[in-house]
C-alpha cells in the first residue's frame, strides 16, 4: 500500500526527491526456526530461507551485503555478510555508528502510526570487531532519540554475538534473547516492526527502506512490518 494514497506515477516523478521505498508500507514474513542457530560467525546455520527482502532496486541501488533474520520463542536471531572490502573493518563501540556495523530496530507492537518510538521500540547494534585487546565482536543497545518512552535498559553482555573476518569482508551472527526484547509476545503480537541498516566505511549504506535523511533512527513509522508465523 502506498503512503497517503500516492500512486505509481507519483513515485516515479518524485524519485529524485523522495526515495520510492518511502512511499510504500512493506510487510514480509519473519521465518520461524524450531531451534535458534549456533553462533560461530561462519553462517553455517543460515540458508536463503531466512534472507530479509532486498528492496534497494526500487531506488536503483545495488546491495553489497546480505542480511538474515529468524525467530523462536527464545528470541530473535540476525546475521549479515559483507563482501567486496579491501580493508579490515574499523569499529569503535563508543561510536558504533561511525564504523562498520549492522543496526537493527524492533517494535514489538508494530506501531506504524507512531512517528516517535514507544517503550516497545529498541535499537541494537552489532560490530564485527572492536571489543577489547582481542578485537572481539561487539553487540549493544542504544537509546532511540525523541522517543515518547524508552524501553527498559538491558545489559549488553546478554546479547550473544560471533563474527568472522577475512581479506574481502566479514560476517556477523547474533541472538537477542526474548527477555531482552521489550514485551516480546509472539502468540499475542506476531506483527512487529523490523528495520535494518548495514553500514560499511568503504561500501556505504544498505537499508531495508529509507536512510539517514528521512530519520529511520527516530521514526518507527518508516520500519517495515515483519510477521512472525509458525509453519
Amino acid at each position: 500500500m502506498s503512503r497517503d494514497g500516492l500512486i505509481g506515477k507519483v513515485a516515479i516523478s518524485m524519485t529524485t526527491l523522495i526515495p520510492n521505498r518511502f512511499l510504500f508500507d512493506f510487510e514480509f514474513p519473519l521465518v520461524y526456526r524450531s531451534k535458534l542457530p549456533r553462533l560461530t560467525g561462519k553462517l553455517q546455520d543460515w540458508t536463503d530461507a531466512y534472507l530479509l527482502p532486498t528492496l534497494s532496486q526500487l531506488d536503483g541501488q545495488t546491495d553489497f551485503g546480505k542480511v538474515w533474520a529468524c525467530w523462536h520463542e527464545e528470541g530473535l536471531a540476525v546475521a549479515c555478510c559483507v563482501e567486496g572490502k579491501k580493508r579490515a573493518p574499523v569499529c569503535d563501540p563508543k561510536r558504533y555508528w561511525a564504523g562498520d556495523n549492522l543496526r537493527v530496530c524492533t517494535d514489538m507492537r508494530d506501531g506504524r502510526a507512531n512517528r516517535r518510538a514507544t517503550k516497545y521500540c529498541q535499537q541494537f547494534y552489532f560490530l564485527p570487531a572492536g571489543g577489547g585487546a582481542k578485537n572481539k565482536p561487539v553487540a549493544g543497545t542504544a537509546m532511540i532519540k525523541r522517543a515518547k518512552d524508552q524501553a527498559p535498559s538491558i545489559s549488553n553482555d546478554r546479547i550473544e554475538i560471533a563474527s568472522s573476518i577475512c581479506k574481502t569482508g566479514y560476517s556477523i551472527e547474533a541472538i537477542i534473547p526474548a527477555a531482552c526484547l521489550s514485551s516480546f509476545d509472539p502468540s499475542q503480537h506476531n506483527r512487529i516492526g523490523l528495520y535494518y541498516m548495514l553500514e560499511d566505511r568503504e561500501l556505504g549504506q544498505q537499508h531495508v527502506t529509507i536512510g539517514d535523511d528521512l530519520n529511520w533512527h527516530i521514526d518507527p513509522s518508516t520500519w517495515p512490518t515483519a510477521v512472525m508465523d509458525k509453519p
